[in-house]
């Protein structure tokens, strides 16, 4: 049998890992597409009732008029929540489905690496000859069991930032659900059980201040954790994990951002939302923003580390961060440009 095959005979849970992750990846996209359908077509009769219903009470007069223009106009809202409803549910799954192409090239580059060490080890020992033949296969055959071991681990771990992601969009549709059920059209009955549409889309939309707090309680939960070995943590990709760590803070806490394992790239995305502000602007951090270290956004070099604002104390600030010392730390710096080039607010 060809080398490489025999490597790929022995990585059984690793190639199901990368088979796994292309298969969620193809069925989230395919979902995505799917609920953005939806909300055109939502839309489009939404747009329609709307003009239909005005049209009919332009020309009706009388004593059942008003009753029909308020019924007209909650069915119209309700169309409306349901399409808005349909589109935040495809953007929370085309979040998804980038998370899950991300992870599964990854594990398919981790597959390829595996396959190609794997095989020279196997050809190496396939070439010696003679008395030593055999000790040569048997050196070959742990070598490749550790290398099998080691690559499988790595595998597990982008597994799981999936998972977490997963159970996140999950709870974030369930919340749609739930509103949509509510809008009287899904289910008239339930209306009448709960009481009038409320106009909204989900849960009630939080205060700053309800935000914020559940920023700062999210990222206290994780203070003590430690990285594994390698830089590996539970909050994104191998590597440095401050800004996995902050922009999965905010994930958990109810802001729409995906895991950005770059600094600048929060900037950034802040910056194209409205919501970023520079060293000229420190006085604006409020708790729950991040604030930016280093002098800008352009590279790792020039953007160097981020963290979550727990408080702020006239020019002292109090900063919840991640790979600080490889853990999750408190830690208190004076709020000066010389430190910060800028922070994000979070919405």
């Amino acid at each position: 049998m060809e080398s490489r095959a025999v490597a790929r005979e022995v990585a059984g849970q690793l190639i199901a890992h990368r088979n796994r992750l292309a298969g969620k990846a193809d069925d989230a996209y395919r979902a995505q597409a799917a609920l953005a359908e939806t909300a055109r077509a939502l839309e489009r009769h939404h747009d329609d009732h709307r003009a239909g219903a005005a049209a009919a009470t332009t020309w009706w007069e009388g004593r059942n008029a008003a009753g029909f223009d308020r019924r007209a106009r909650r069915l119209t809202g309700a169309l409306g929540g349901t399409a808005a409803a349909a589109a935040k549910g495809a953007e929370i799954v085309a979040v998804t489905a980038a998370s899950l192409e991300t992870n599964h090239r990854a594990v398919a580059a981790l597959v390829e690496e595996y396959t190609d060490r794997a095989a020279r080890l196997i050809d190496a020992a396939r070439a010696v000859s003679g008395a030593g033949a055999r000790a040569a296969l048997v050196r070959a055959a742990a070598e490749v069991a550790d290398l099998v071991r080691n690559y499988t681990n790595e595998s597990i771990r982008h597994v799981r930032v999936v998972q977490a992601q997963l159970k996140d969009a999950a709870e974030e549709l369930r919340g749609l659900e739930r509103a949509v059920e509510r809008d009287g059209v899904v289910d008239p009955a339930r209306r009448r059980r709960r009481g009038p549409d409320r106009g909204g889309v989900g849960r009630p939309p939080r205060t700053r201040s309800g935000l914020r707090n559940a920023i700062r309680n999210v990222a206290r939960g994780e203070l003590g954790y430690r990285e594994e070995a390698g830089n590996r943590n539970r909050y994104g990709p191998t590597g440095p994990w401050c800004s996995n760590f902050a922009t999965w803070v905010w994930r958990r806490a109810g802001v729409e951002i995906g895991v950005l394992p770059f600094t600048g790239d929060v900037y950034e995305w802040g910056r194209e939302r409205g919501l970023a502000y520079g060293r000229e602007a420190l006085g604006e951090a409020r708790p729950g923003d991040v604030l930016l270290f280093g002098t800008g956004p352009a590279s790792p070099a020039t953007s160097t580390h981020i963290g979550i604002v727990e408080s702020v104390d006239g020019d002292t600030v109090t900063l919840i961060e991640g790979n600080s010392g490889d853990q999750v730390r408190r830690v208190t710096h004076t709020l000066s440009a010389g430190t910060f080039y800028g922070g994000v607010h979070p919405r």
